[in-house]
């Protein structure tokens, strides 16, 4: 069964910074692309990154780029999700993803306030 868990969410001031872990079990993790998506409060899904599998070559969504970035560790079969310069409207619940299953982890809630 392809599980993922998410953790290291939290609340962050304007500007700060958190990282995020994401743990995969389940499924031959160094052979399947991982995204990270997040839901700000009453919106629909929006897509942030994807990382391959192999290369660990990473796109991200306008929105983010230059302020997030994504990496892997295989190994650990553990993908993470560096958050800096954090803004309000990047308040959400944040989940990665097997996109070969689509199936996302249960999330982790980021919130930047002052």
């Amino acid at each position: 069964e392809v599980q993922l868990v998410e953790s290291g969410g939290g609340l962050v001031q304007p500007g700060g910074s958190l990282t995020l872990s994401c743990v995969a079990s389940g499924f031959l993790f160094s052979s399947y692309t991982i995204s990270w998506l997040r839901q700000a409060p009453g919106k629909g899904l929006e897509w942030i990154s994807t990382t391959t599998e192999l290369s660990g070559t990473t796109r991200y969504a306008d929105s983010v780029k230059g302020r997030f970035t994504a990496s892997r560790d295989n190994a650990a079969k553990t993908v993470y999700l560096q958050l800096n310069n954090l803004k309000a409207e990047d308040t959400g619940m944040y989940y990665c993803r097997q996109d070969a299953t689509n199936t996302r982890g249960q999330g982790t809630q980021v919130t930047v306030s002052s």
